[in-house]
């Protein structure tokens, strides 16, 4: 029995449907889940989140702090933002990229720019640059 998953945002819904697994980061770490997983809450961090198919294909999302919540094969994920390949600027990521590291340089306990940093690290592999 596959999972059902739902991948959302304020802005959109990234992906709904069915998977074989998720793999997701939580503050402990990556996890991953599979039909019968027992129930979970956690705190997503910035980090791609895949979603696996029974044909061997994947999705990946750039997913962007938020909460996942797995029960009763159900596994949901709220994202502050969520974005799907196709939908990520890879020059704009790439030049965020550069203006965080620029920003790290100048001043290397600079929060705002580790996590400037971090979102643009994931878009850029979520969309493959």
């Amino acid at each position: 029995m596959p999972l059902q998953v739902e991948l959302v945002s304020p802005a959109q819904i990234a992906y709904s449907g069915e998977a074989k697994m998720v793999i997701a980061r939580v503050v402990t770490g990556d996890i991953a889940f599979l039909p019968g997983h027992v129930p979970f809450i956690g705190i997503l961090q910035t980090h791609p989140v895949r979603v696996l198919f029974e044909d061997g294909t994947e999705l990946s999302i750039a997913v962007h702090q938020g909460f996942v919540e797995v029960s009763d094969d159900k596994v949901t994920i709220l994202s502050d933002v969520c974005e799907l390949a196709a939908e990520i600027d890879v020059a704009r990521a790439e030049g965020s990229k550069a203006t965080a590291e620029e920003a790290l340089r100048a001043d290397s306990d600079d929060v705002d720019a580790k996590a400037a940093l971090k979102r643009a690290e994931t878009r850029l592999e979520v969309a493959g640059a």
